[in-house]
């Protein structure tokens, strides 16, 4: 099985199946990831790297149509470069950018898993990187195609809510015994706690929506017993804009809030519950063309109104649009055949990095942080 050589990038497009290499078969890697991958058109799973024989045994139940070869370390994968054309990598946050590093020096265009880097200068530092071998670099920032995120962008684009005034966005979860793992590390290589896990989407979503962030408030907690690290944090941003966005990030809530409620100068959008995608994949179901996908039920659909409660049945409820986490996949195979700009960049993802710094800052030393706009 041998791959298109070429690299692929800004300057030297594949002609053949994108042959893709992907770093880490854990939650990342087999739930989101390899699924994606292995349903796009156009890209082949040709490597998973992972030393574990368990998750080798369960990529290949997994994914029973792809023809996979297995490497132990991504170092394995540099001196065949020539085979591959993408490396995705969802490993471990402290292995985001020395993996990503080596993959753009070997010439190979390069998929990070959020969030690219543990600082804002190591993600410019990325993108510097990419930008001089004209490779192509992106983020996985899957939450940007989620159903709710989809919608209330097109609300915003219809003039349905009038002048946005105010975000509320809480990604928030009922887990109140430590898991264990690198995610609930205090170790500060590991990258660790809900600001830079689920705060790393809720601050995109924010500047992708009302753009980028001049002022920066945070109170952050551990709040677990023997929790070494966040488990409880709200975020406060005023944009250059104007707007305001109000964002909570949590595993300790015991009563889950709306996941939106945006308020305008015409009308207010209220929407519980989670985009149904990630429960799906994570029960082994697959995006498959002509087949629905991130359709949910319209009991769950939100309500857009002013001066009522929509749990009261206030306003009118609004037809949630589909997720499509597939588009972003199809958005990378376009921008490597097709030089078209990929889904995500590497400077917006140092950009939401400035914002969840400035946050850390701020909840540490009890301030509010400027930020240049």
């Amino acid at each position: 099985m041998t791959g298109t050589g070429s690299g692929a990038g800004i300057g030297s497009r594949p002609t053949g199946p994108i042959r893709v290499g992907l770093v880490g078969y854990g939650l990342a890697g087999s739930v989101f990831h390899a699924p994606l991958i292995a349903s796009t058109e156009g890209l082949v799973l040709d490597t998973v790297v992972t030393s574990n024989e368990e998750r080798r045994e369960q990529a290949r139940a997994e994914l029973p149509g792809e023809e996979l070869r297995f490497a132990a370390t991504p170092d394995e994968l540099w001196s065949r470069a020539d085979e591959l054309d993408l490396i995705v990598i969802a490993s471990p946050n402290k292995t985001h950018v020395p993996v990503a590093t080596a993959a753009l020096e070997a010439g190979l265009a390069v998929v990070v898993d959020k969030p690219i880097a543990g600082t804002a200068a190591e993600a410019h530092s990325l993108a510097a990187l990419a930008e001089e071998r004209g490779q192509l670099l992106s983020v996985f920032q899957n939450r940007r195609w989620d159903n709710d995120f989809l919608t209330l962008q097109r609300l915003i684009e219809d003039g349905e809510l009038g002048d946005v005034q105010r975000f509320e966005s809480r990604f928030e979860r009922w887990r109140p015994q430590l898991k264990g793992g690198w995610r609930e590390s205090g170790a500060p290589e590991e990258i660790g706690g809900l600001l830079y896990d689920l705060g790393s989407h809720v601050v995109d979503q924010a500047l992708v929506l009302f753009g980028p962030a001049v002022r920066v408030y945070a109170e952050s907690d551990a709040r677990r017993p023997g929790a070494e690290t966040d488990d409880d944090t709200f975020i406060a941003l005023t944009h250059a804009g104007g707007v305001r966005s109000h964002l909570y990030v949590s595993a300790t809530t015991a009563q889950l809030g709306p996941r939106f409620r945006v308020l305008g100068s015409a009308a207010g959008y209220v929407k519980y519950g989670l985009d149904p995608q990630e429960a799906a994949l994570r029960d082994g179901k697959r995006p498959a063309a002509g087949e629905p996908w991130g359709v949910e039920p319209a009991s769950l659909w939100g309500r857009v109104g002013s001066g009522e409660s929509p749990l009261t049945g206030g306003g009118r409820p609004v037809e949630t649009l589909p997720g499509d986490y597939p588009a972003y996949y199809a958005a990378i195979a376009a921008a490597l055949r097709d030089g078209t700009p990929p889904p995500v960049t590497a400077r917006e993802a140092a950009a939401a990095l400035d914002v969840l710094e400035a946050a850390r800052r701020s909840a540490r030393e009890g301030i509010t942080v400027e930020l240049d706009a």
